[in-house]
C-alpha cells in the first residue's frame, strides 16, 4: 500500500511541474503580448503625429478627457481594502 501511495505522490508532483512551467509560458506569453500591443500603439501614434498633427492632438485629447472622467467617477476604495 505504502508503494501506490508514493506512486500517487510522484504522479501530483509531475501534475504540478507541467503546471508550473505552463504558468511560466503563459506568463511570458502575456507579457511578449503587452510589448506588442504597447510597440504598435507607439508607432501608430507616431505615425499618425507624422501623417496629421490635428488627429493626433485631437486623440490626445480626447484620452486625456476619457483618463480624467474615469478617475473623478471611479469609486474610491477605503484604506487597506483592495
Amino acid at each position: 500500500m505504502e508503494r501506490l501511495a508514493q506512486y500517487w505522490d510522484d504522479l501530483d508532483d509531475l501534475v504540478y511541474m507541467f503546471g508550473s512551467c505552463a504558468e511560466r509560458i503563459r506568463r511570458v506569453t502575456l507579457a511578449l503580448l503587452a510589448l506588442g500591443v504597447f510597440l504598435a500603439s507607439v508607432s501608430g501614434g507616431v505615425a499618425i503625429a507624422l501623417i496629421d498633427p490635428q488627429l493626433a492632438l485631437a486623440i490626445a485629447t480626447i484620452l486625456l478627457i476619457f483618463l480624467l472622467y474615469q478617475s473623478v467617477t471611479s469609486a474610491i476604495s477605503a484604506p487597506g481594502t483592495t
